[in-house]
């Protein structure tokens, strides 16, 4: 059995729809604070208003780089990452280049986390790599576990939210199977509800991401896509 604190505290809670405002911001931190999460998600451009609304609390401030296609060149990652903790990210969840992966391009794509890994190593941030797995096979997420392990990443997040699926046992099982022993396991998209978060939490992940934390920390459905 799971507390409410202790769901609370393996949250990421995400900011990151196009539309949501300054506003929105403001509000998503008061309620991460009052709820006790482990993090607020946000976008780039947030990061600087969301480390003073969270100052002199314990949610951290973590960010999404290259989001949600992981399209971007290495050496512009590797830029976003240094802006990124300039501005006060103290964990960075990036998306994997999916694109380079799917064509095989397994060194382009371990050195492409490994440049990400480097600037946040020497500020002791945290890197989490989303795969974006609904476009892989199984067989896929567990080559994309080891590249991310080799990178020196610290966790495997399954997705961005904004992909045509979400997380599911089966890649969870993969992914912990892989390098579980190695690496911690994000489980993200599609955690509308109390017991998904749970099972996951039960399946063995270290961290939730959840748009809608406040619904399912209260034992709601959300009905919302993130």
């Amino acid at each position: 059995m799971y507390t409410e604190k202790e769901v609370a505290a393996a949250i990421d809670h995400a900011v990151l729809k196009p539309d949501q405002t300054e506003q929105d911001l403001r509000a998503n931190a008061a309620m991460c604070i009052e709820r006790g999460v482990a993090s607020m998600c946000v976008r780039p451009c947030d990061i600087k208003l969301a480390a003073e609304l969270l100052n002199d609390s314990p949610v951290m401030v973590s960010c999404v780089l290259s989001f949600p296609h992981g399209a971007d060149t290495t050496a512009v990652k590797a830029f976003q990452a240094e802006q990124a903790i300039e501005d006060g990210a103290q964990e960075i969840d990036m998306v994997m280049n999916i694109g380079q992966f799917l064509s095989g391009n397994y060194d382009a794509v371990r050195a492409d986390i490994k440049a990400v890994v480097d600037v946040a190593r020497r500020a002791g941030v945290i890197v989490k790599v989303i795969q974006e797995s609904c476009y892989l096979t199984l067989e896929q997420v567990a080559k994309a576990c080891e590249l991310a392990c080799e990178a020196g990443a610290d966790f495997v997040k399954t997705s961005t939210g904004f992909g045509p699926s979400s997380a599911t046992p089966e890649i969870i099982a993969v992914m912990l199977k892989t390098v579980g022993d190695r690496m911690k396991v994000k489980a993200s998209g599609g955690i509308r509800d109390w017991a998904t978060a749970v099972a996951y939490l039960e399946q063995g992940v270290a961290r939730l991401g959840i748009g809608a934390t406040a619904t399912v920390l209260d034992g709601g459905r959300s009905a919302a896509d993130y």
